[in-house]
Order: structure tokens, then sequence, then C-alpha cells
């Protein structure tokens, strides 16, 4: 199929919305621009509509996800107990074991088409995770990836003492993508305490917030992450 390239982003900062309508407008725009890429199909090149790109960036009230690939019992509380401490609860669609998200959180959904970009959903991946390592180096943070574990870690080359600042999980259906990243930024870690982050039982969760010692402003990160995405991903 001939192409018309957009690398222009369509930028959304929804502040605190819960997750589920977070999710439900991630599948409305995901399922537009699969239907417009459906549309374009044998279209001669005069014709072909351009499709979208998205980036959404927001925080959610206490939630636990559960991706495809996850297992119940990396869940730590009952039902009854999360309904008392008021935490929701969802069976999600991205890859992945089980993640926290919180206030204090920066959580990035990028809805892309990639074939606007590259049609590779590991170098998607990693450039996310540098975009965020980007971001932490701009506060002297010292960040990395380990091999074989999505996310980015601080101490990454110490195994034994590695602490996960940035969770990640995506989908990605005809090349657009959706869901993403979820940075620690003032997070209260308490809550990671009630499940198995990601299924990984031997490393601990921490935050920027934790490891500068003080609150951090969180428009400041925002700021720098949409910098830092634009840079690595060469947006328009």
């Amino acid at each position: 199929m001939m192409y018309k390239q957009n690398k222009i982003i369509q930028f959304q900062n929804l502040g605190m919305i819960d997750f589920k309508e977070a999710w439900d407008l991630q599948e409305k725009l995901l399922a537009r621009t699969v239907a417009i890429k459906i549309a374009n199909k044998n279209k001669p090149i005069e014709e072909i509509i351009p499709t979208e790109n998205h980036l959404i960036f927001c925080e959610h009230p206490n939630v636990y996800t559960m991706g495809k690939s996850g297992k119940e019992k990396n869940l730590l509380l009952t039902k009854e107990e999360l309904e008392a401490n008021k935490i929701d609860y969802y069976k999600i669609n991205r890859g992945g074991d089980i993640t926290y998200h919180g206030p204090g959180q920066l959580v990035g959904y990028p809805i892309l088409d990639l074939e606007n970009f590259f049609t590779d959903i590991h170098k998607y991946l990693r450039l996310l995770e540098e975009a965020v390592i980007l971001t932490l180096g701009n506060y002297n943070l010292f960040a990395g990836r380990i091999e074989g574990l999505t996310g980015v870690w601080i101490d990454h080359e110490k195994p034994s003492t590695a602490r996960k600042i940035c969770a990640m999980g995506v989908k990605c259906s005809r090349w657009v993508t959706m869901h993403g990243f979820a940075l620690n930024v003032n997070t209260d870690l308490s809550y990671f305490k009630n499940i198995i982050p990601c299924g990984i039982d031997d490393k601990e969760v921490t935050s920027m917030q934790k490891e500068l010692g003080a609150r951090v402003d969180f428009q400041e990160v925002e700021t720098r992450m949409k910098k830092n995405l634009a840079t690595v991903f060469e947006w328009g």
C-alpha cells in the first residue's frame, strides 16, 4: 500500500482522569486510525488520507491493571480489600503483568501509527525507554535497561540493587499503538506492596521523589518528557 507519512503529534494533557475513561479514549483513537488505514487500502496515492498520531499525558486515581500475560497470584489483595481501600482493578489488553497507577505518576499513552515512523515494535519500546532515561538524566538520575526486562531502572548495572522507576506495556494493532509508560515521579510507593509489580518479586520499585529526596515539579517533568519523546522519535 502506498503511504502518506505524517509525523505530526496531537498532544493532550488530561490531568487526573479515571483509568477506564482514558482506556476508552485510547480505544476510540486506535479504532479511528485503523479504520482510516483500512479505507486507504488499494487507493491511489492522491486519495490516501494520512493517519493521525496522538500523545496523551495523564494521572490516574489508584488502580491496578493486569496485562494479558499476567498472573492473578501477583495481586495480593482480595476483591473486598480492593473495594475497602477504594482501588480499581482492570484486566486489560496490553502486554505484561500487573502494575499500579496513581497520583504523582506520569502516565503516557502514545497512539501512533508506526507506519508513519518505522515498523518495529522492539525499536518502539526501546525509544520509549530512551525518552524516559533522558528525562531522568535531566535530574542527574542515572537510569538504564536490564536485559530481558522491559522498563527503566535505577542502578540497572547492579542487579541486586536495581530499582524500577518506570513500567511499560503496550498493545499494537495494524501497527497502531496504545497504552504506554508509567513514570513514578511523586508516587506513593506503598501501593506497590499490594502486588508483585510486573511479576518481578526480587526487585524494588522507586520514584524520582525517593531517589532525589524531595518532591519534584510534576509539570516540569511532563515538559521535559514531551521534549525528549519528540527528540528520540523525530516527531514533527
